[in-house]
């Protein structure tokens, strides 16, 4: 007789349909579905519908297993995965008749329909190198499987993506009898992109460990060592080669994006305008000059700061124009010289993926006065432009984290310390500027506070 054992999670849509289609198999006298905390109707489904159900201990494929087999009373084991319906009609038989006739102690599962990409991409050609006797199985990845609960009790069960391809490699390695068999058409869902990353990791992870302990390590580990130089060599390619489909637009805030400056705003709401003219007109060292206006805004508050940018209009248009840049696949960023607390608050507003700024110092909500600047925005060795202090600085460090080429890069400024910003991204715009040298190595000069004809750029 039979055990069929479902691991479940969230799936009251297709268990029930799962679940009957195991009872209407004469070998099968036992269903167990472990159940990994569903947070829907899945264990009272499974329940109604016949099958003992376990609550796992753990979320996890690989404990939900283990506890499937534990709690199994039959020496034959099927495995099947909760979220497929329908099943060909002879699935389980399929998958059993090899271990009935005597012909395997474990059979893997193919079904008919392309491999996924993390098989393609990852799992085979690891499994080439590594494990050449599994090289030939069209489906490792598979959920699907049977086999003798003697030989699974031996296995240390994976507990996340490489769970299933630990499964085969364990059998193989214990010298069980292993066969592949086809049970028909399956409407498998494929992973979403998100998840493809994570998937490729533990799956490679998973490989990669059992490859160490096989009894000849230094052939194991002379493979783990070439891996990784075809990754290496693979992923700086793969770099270079997909950095040219990356694209990046980033604004300056005080004047660009807000229609007015929010330190003078500041100024205005608390009454400190001589102060921050005086040191404006004194203090010519950017540094300096920074560090000397954040005292201006000691003891102001979270809130107060919060309450004036709440307060301050925005540019025609600028969260269309951020969400359709974003549908045609750019990054969207703010790089400004105000401050952190500030930029954040712009940057969910308008829609944007990042932003760059100083970081206004805080204590039990009120300001301390005192400024941290980034080193983002500091240079080094590798700097475009030379200058020490810069918004070009942050733009290549952003366009190294997001691997983005400079020549892919739109920059929007106003004012003479965006001229630098503007004049190495790919096209820089000058923004209602009232600094000719900015228009004049500017890319493209706009003169209305409205940013409709940026649209024609991306």
């Amino acid at each position: 007789m039979l055990t069929v054992i479902i691991p479940a999670l969230n799936e009251e849509k297709t268990i029930r349909q799962v679940i009957q289609f195991c009872l209407s198999e004469p070998y099968v006298s036992e269903i167990i579905v472990i159940d990994d905390c569903s947070e829907d109707n899945t264990v009272s489904i499974a329940k109604e519908a016949g099958a003992t159900v376990i609550i796992s201990a753990a979320r996890g494929k690989g404990i939900s297993i283990k506890e499937g087999i534990d709690a199994s009373s039959n020496d034959l084991l099927v495995f099947l995965d909760a979220d497929i319906d329908p099943y060909p009609h002879n699935t389980i038989s399929n998958l059993t008749a090899p271990l009935i006739d005597g012909e395997a102690d474990f059979v893997k599962g193919a079904f008919a329909r392309n491999a996924g990409r993390v098989t393609e991409l990852v799992a085979k050609p690891l499994l080439t190198i590594l494990f050449p006797g599994l090289s030939h199985f069209s489906q490792p990845l598979s959920g699907m499987i049977a086999g003798k609960k003697a030989f699974f009790q031996k296995i240390e069960f994976f507990n996340d993506y490489g769970v299933d391809i630990g499964i085969l490699i364990d059998m193989y390695l214990m010298k069980a009898r292993v066969q592949e068999v086809n049970i028909g058409y399956i409407e498998n869902k494929s992973k979403p992109w998100e998840a493809l990353g994570k998937m490729s990791r533990e799956v490679s992870k998973a490989i990669l460990s059992k490859a160490q302990r096989q009894h000849n390590n230094e052939l194991a580990q002379e493979n783990v060592n070439s891996l990784e130089a075809i990754h290496r060599e693979m992923n700086n390619v793969l770099r270079e080669n997909l950095s040219a489909y990356r694209k990046m637009i980033v604004f300056d805030m005080d004047d660009t994006i807000l229609k007015s400056r929010f330190i003078n705003e500041c100024a205005d709401t608390f009454g400190f305008i001589p102060q921050l003219e005086e040191l404006r007109f004194n203090e010519k060292d950017p540094i300096i000059l920074t560090k000397r206006i954040g005292l201006l805004l000691k003891n102001r508050t979270m809130d107060e700061l919060l309450n004036v940018i709440s307060n301050m209009e925005m540019a025609d248009n600028i969260k269309e124009v951020v969400q359709s840049y974003k549908e045609k696949g750019y990054l969207v960023g703010i790089i400004s010289h105000s401050y952190t607390l500030i930029t954040n608050y712009v940057k969910q507003q308008i829609g944007a993926d990042f932003s760059v700024a100083h970081q206004l110092e805080f204590f039990e909500g009120k300001a301390t006065g005192e400024v941290h600047l980034p080193s983002q925005f500091f240079g080094s060795p590798d700097s475009v432009c030379g200058h020490s202090f810069c918004k070009t600085n942050a733009l290549q460090h952003i366009c190294e984290k997001y691997n983005v080429p400079m020549k892919n890069t739109i920059a929007v400024g106003d004012s003479k310390d965006d001229r630098c910003l503007v004049a190495y991204a790919g096209k820089g715009i000058a923004f209602c500027t009232t600094d000719d040298l900015l228009e004049k190595i500017a890319f493209k000069s706009i003169r209305e506070r409205n940013f409709e004809s940026l649209l024609a750029l991306a």
